[in-house]
């Protein structure tokens, strides 16, 4: 592998959604030149937007300088043509949990990309196996899962797929820990560890409103109080999106061919009503 890996310098992001704009401010605020890349212009003005907001809040709060500001505003390189990312030595992609608009990316990503870049996935459950098989990289392929929100929350599940070689895991190690992010190494399965944990956990929260065992907001109370969870379930399930929850128990319901997995038919309904939670103003709650 190339010296290069072990000197990141250049990031691309593909996505500048939620994690993508997060994944955008904490990358430039370590340092690192970022290429923030979407299909739309108003889908990254929307972005820097975001970003600039959340580091004034930092700036009020004195946690950087008027200066820091300006200087991680002014890595972050904006775009809607894919060929910008060519001066990147890693891309990671973060757009929505669709298995064949990721590996569309992979593909054209791995055909234009010099063949040393590390190609990551911030998917949070589809196998990074499928998609390093849409690449003639797989050495170089990795999951990188951030959690939400990006800038305060410290995990990133790094996931190994079958051919992710030894030095891409610990260039992508280094990185994140650059960051300022712990990285925990899992292998390749449907849902990784985090959300093969969580997502099983919201899923049951909602069949006991399905079945009428309890109101929305005495399963979330039992949760905080009696678990001292920070969010009760369907509030944390509101905040990822339903669509987002959905996604993932289906990867899991059809990794695992196990009907555990089932999704909630009150789920499916929410989300086929277009209640996906905060993003659409209902989901549980009103917002």
């Amino acid at each position: 592998m190339s010296e290069k890996l072990e000197q990141i310098k250049n990031i691309g992001i593909v996505g500048a959604g939620t994690m993508g704009a997060g994944i955008a401010q904490v990358a430039a605020r370590a340092g690192f030149t970022v290429i923030l890349h979407d299909l739309r212009e108003e889908l990254v003005e929307h972005a820097k937007h975001t970003i600039n907001n959340s580091l004034r809040l930092e700036l009020e709060k004195e946690r950087i300088s008027e200066s820091e500001h300006k200087k991680i505003l002014k890595r972050i390189t904006t775009a809607v043509d894919l060929q910008t990312l060519l001066r990147a030595d890693l891309v990671i992609e973060a757009i929505s949990e669709n298995l064949a608009k990721k590996m569309e990316i992979f593909s054209n990503l791995d055909s234009m990309l010099k063949p040393e870049v590390i190609l990551a996935s911030n998917t949070s459950s589809i196998s990074i196996t499928k998609l390093a098989a849409a690449t003639a990289r797989p050495d170089r392929v990795i999951g990188m899962h951030f959690m939400n929100p990006v800038p305060i929350m410290k995990l990133v599940e790094l996931i190994r797929g079958i051919s992710t070689s030894d030095v891409t895991f610990k260039t992508v190690k280094k990185l994140s820990e650059d960051f300022g992010k712990v990285a925990i190494e899992v292998n390749d399965a449907p849902g990784f560890v985090s959300n093969r944990i969580l997502m099983p956990m919201i899923n049951e929260a909602i069949f006991t409103v399905y079945e009428g065992l309890a109101t929305i907001q005495s399963v979330d109370e039992i949760m905080k109080l009696g678990m001292r969870h920070p969010m009760g379930p369907l509030q944390l399930a509101d905040f990822i999106g339903l669509d987002v929850c959905l996604a993932i128990m289906n990867v899991l319901y059809e990794g695992f061919n196990d009907p555990k997995y089932r999704p909630c038919p009150l789920l499916k309904k929410y989300v086929d009503a277009g209640w996906l939670g905060c993003k659409s103003g209902k989901g549980f709650y009103q917002y």
